[in-house]
């Protein structure tokens, strides 16, 4: 016999049961889930406002250290009327350089003849670091040395105190009559 109505077909045993179930729970479970789109806006905006606060702020630190570095490391020519701590001696022990010319005894100067048969005879240089010029400038005369004073800026030296010398202190000893070079600080830059 056949089933000639024109309804569904018959379903397998359960598998109608199972489907009603299938749909129920589909449609009591949980809610799909609601966005907010002008939040999420809204945090994505802050996250491009911040980067872009932090790249300007890193922007500004580097443009900072750059002008103190060149501040800092650029020789400043000495003023006219400049403070008695910054001009020469007047016993003549040091003779300021003019900038660019290395003199004989400098770091960039090399050694003449005379100088170098003299050099096992040499004499102790102490470490001038620290010291006020003037000081510095008669240690060395009193050693049978000259000096030669280049201006530094310098943060942290006060002006007139001597920031290092070429040759350094405590290095080789230097040929009798030779010239030291003494890096002297004019103290922060602006002030005179």
């Amino acid at each position: 016999m056949r089933n000639t109505s024109s309804g569904p077909a018959p379903f397998e045993p359960g598998l109608e049961a199972e489907l009603r179930a299938a749909v129920a729970s589909f449609a009591d479970g949980p809610t799909a889930p609601v966005v907010d789109a002008a939040a999420i806006e809204r945090v994505v905006r802050r996250s491009r406002t911040r980067r872009a606060l932090l790249g300007t702020a890193a922007a500004c630190c580097v443009l900072a250290c750059a002008t103190v570095g060149f501040f800092a490391l650029k020789p400043v020519p000495p003023a006219p009327g400049a403070s008695p701590s910054l001009s020469p001696p007047a016993n003549g022990a040091c003779t300021p350089l003019a900038i660019g010319t290395p003199k004989s005894g400098s770091a960039d100067a090399t050694p003449t003849q005379e100088q170098e048969q003299t050099a096992g005879a040499g004499i102790a240089l102490p470490d001038l670091a620290g010291m006020p010029v003037e000081q510095a400038g008669s240690l060395l005369r009193g050693l049978g040395l000259s000096c030669t004073i280049m201006r530094h800026t310098d943060w942290n030296a006060p002006a007139g105190q001597v920031i290092s010398s070429a040759p350094r202190g405590g290095a080789e000893p230097v040929a009798p009559g030779s010239s030291v070079l003494l890096l002297v600080s004019t103290g922060k830059p602006g002030r005179t």
